[in-house]
């Protein structure tokens, strides 16, 4: 039998319903009436950093390829009889898919037919069909795509920081892998990670929109295929607190000088991470307000540009705050973000600022309940971090200036940051 509950915001009222499918899986519905349109997310805890495992009973590690997690992704748009983009074509559908580091998520977005293109998408990602012909095929494909991302400076600077951050953890990997690692990929390995990712109870299912929740949950019945959990456990190797190394740069063909500076901090998970998560973005956002003294200052002597910005990178095992722009003097803005932090240490936050920026935030999170995507991503996204949808809201509401103090004085340590420039080529370095 299949348990379903509802789940209520206590700040705003808003409510989804949440189901644990007698087949393994968990399904969030949003009823939506009076928007025209429905986004459907059927996605799996499994992800780029998931390259070693086991399941109950096994005494032995499973270690498979860099990048089988994304490689798997595109090769479940094909099945036996024709393409998936065929059949959403036909139900006006847009049917999409992505890889991130710790997930990889099945959708599609529609303003009519939906309960058709559910069936599409609940029946394709229950149906694997790998074949030796088929991951040849791909190689050149995927190839082309990590060779792309080679050759993007965004992604460089990313992925240089985070590989002098992380000695073991698997986050400094590309998500495609590399040429030399997906060319170990086979069907047979395909199978192996399906298998055991694909597997309902490690899945969830999130349904926002003009939908009729007991239409959603009569597709599912039909529709879903019941599995027996098989005690996954993921394994990451144990990661130091140190960093590898403070700074890196490398040159590339670009116009403008661009920089990543991050902290490496403690990693969470639950409760503990949202509320960390919440500190460390508030934190984040003090030291690049447009408002504050700090960004005003390094704006008018042409250290920054208008795109100086902080953002919070987290998942399993790993957890960042990264502060990013375009400069020439990338070392002056680490001077300046380690300079604000230790003046906290005496002065404390501004409660004005804090609150203003609070506030914002709030803002910004009551507004994505009214955008069917955004509701849709929030269910999904919960469920796989161990919250519930709205726990978000409720968790903002009890934060504290105090809080993003101790957050900012504990992990924002120069010992454990990390610098990375990608310069213009032919400079001197």
């Amino acid at each position: 039998m299949s348990e379903m509950n509802k789940i209520v915001s206590r700040q705003t009222g808003d409510s989804c319903i949440h189901v644990k499918h007698s087949s393994g899986l968990d399904i969030y519905i949003c009823e939506m009436p009076g928007f025209s349109s429905t986004v459907a997310l059927f996605g799996t805890k499994y992800g780029s950093v998931n390259n070693m495992f086991r399941q109950k009973g096994d005494e032995e590690l499973t270690v498979v390829p860099e990048g089988i997690a994304h490689f798997l992704e595109h090769k479940l748009f094909e099945n036996e009889d024709c393409k998936v983009f065929e059949q959403y074509a036909k139900t006006g559908a847009s049917g999409n898919a992505f890889t991130s580091f710790d997930k990889t998520v099945y959708l599609f977005k529609c303003s009519k037919n939906w309960q058709g293109s559910l069936r599409i998408l609940l029946d394709h990602v229950q149906k694997p069909y790998f074949t030796q012909e088929l991951v040849d095929k791909e190689l050149g494909i995927i190839g082309q795509e990590i060779r792309m991302s080679n050759d993007d400076p965004s992604w460089r600077v990313l992925f240089n920081m985070l590989k002098c951050m992380y000695r073991s953890h698997p986050v400094k990997i590309d998500i495609a892998g590399t040429e030399e690692s997906i060319a170990k990929i086979t069907a047979e390995l395909l199978y192996k990670c399906y298998d055991t990712f694909y597997n309902l109870n490690n899945m969830v299912l999130s349904v926002a929109g003009n939908i009729d929740a007991r239409q959603v949950l009569e597709i599912c019945d039909e529709l879903l295929i019941p599995c027996q959990d098989k005690g996954l456990d993921p394994f990451f190797p144990e990661e130091p607190d140190e960093i590898l190394q403070p700074e890196i740069r490398e040159a590339q063909p670009v116009g403008a000088q661009l920089f990543y500076y991050g902290f490496k901090c403690k990693d969470c998970y639950g409760q503990e991470r949202l509320k960390k998560t919440l500190a460390a973005a508030t934190a984040a956002s003090l030291i690049t307000d447009d408002a504050s003294e700090l960004y005003q200052d390094l704006l008018k002597r042409h250290v920054i540009n208008s795109g100086f910005d902080g953002d919070v990178f987290c998942g399993d095992g790993f957890f960042t705050v990264i502060f990013m722009c375009e400069s020439d003097h990338p070392e002056e803005v680490r001077s300046a973000v380690l300079g604000e932090i230790e003046r906290w240490r005496t002065e404390g936050i501004d409660e004005k600022a804090f609150q203003r920026i609070k506030k914002s935030t709030y803002g910004s999170l009551i507004r994505e309940l009214n955008n069917v995507d955004a509701v849709a991503n929030i269910m999904l996204n919960a469920h796989m971090e161990g919250i519930s949808p709205y726990d978000t809201i409720d968790a903002l509401s009890e934060l504290t200036s105090e809080d993003v103090l101790r957050f900012a004085l504990e992990e924002l340590r120069e010992d454990r940051s990390v610098l990375s420039i990608i310069e213009r080529e032919g400079e001197k370095q």
